[in-house]
């Protein structure tokens, strides 16, 4: 009887862990069906995010491409702009040199015009300070003769080069 009363516990037992195996056995089927079903959502999301990636890289592409060719499209302008900055500077560069060639030259000639009419005079002039003074100056010794008529286009010349250098700086 011991036998079989042993038999019966161990049927019991046995089918009590069976029971407790199977709950456990459903909950983890429930808690794979749950992840399963995360990731074929995560799977559409990755899908449906590829397919935008794709195109954005497809417009980021197309972008690139038309604002190379408009760069391509804008090189003989920046070359354009180049040369004409060069040659303003070449122009602006012989101006200053004429003009000063010119004022040079009729500094001396209206030094030895004055020489020749002042009696001899023994004071020393003092040269002008600063680069503004030897402008002011020179405009005087230049302009202020009213007696050099028909000699404008100097004036119109040393203005030119002022502007100029004040529109570089």
């Amino acid at each position: 009887m011991i036998y079989q009363i042993s038999v019966a516990l161990i049927a019991v037992a046995f089918a009590v862990l069976v029971f407790f195996l199977i709950r456990t056995l459903k909950s983890a089927q429930g808690s794979l069906d749950n992840v399963s079903q995360t990731l074929q959502e995560v799977q559409k999301t990755i899908d449906e995010l590829s397919y935008e990636v794709k195109q954005t890289v497809r417009h980021a592409n197309d972008i690139t491409v038309d604002v190379q060719h408009k760069m391509k499209k804008i090189d003989p302008v920046m070359e354009s702009v180049e040369n004409l900055g060069e040659v303003l500077n070449e122009v602006t560069a012989a101006a200053k040199q004429v003009s000063s060639t010119l004022m040079a030259k009729f500094q001396t000639k209206r030094s030895n015009t004055e020489q020749s009419k002042r009696p001899e005079t023994s004071h020393a002039i003092t040269p002008p300070a600063t680069s503004t003074d030897r402008t002011l100056q020179s405009y005087e010794a230049t302009y202020n003769d009213e007696a050099r008529g028909g000699k404008n286009w100097m004036k119109y010349i040393d203005i030119a080069a002022n502007v100029w250098q004040r529109m570089r700086k």
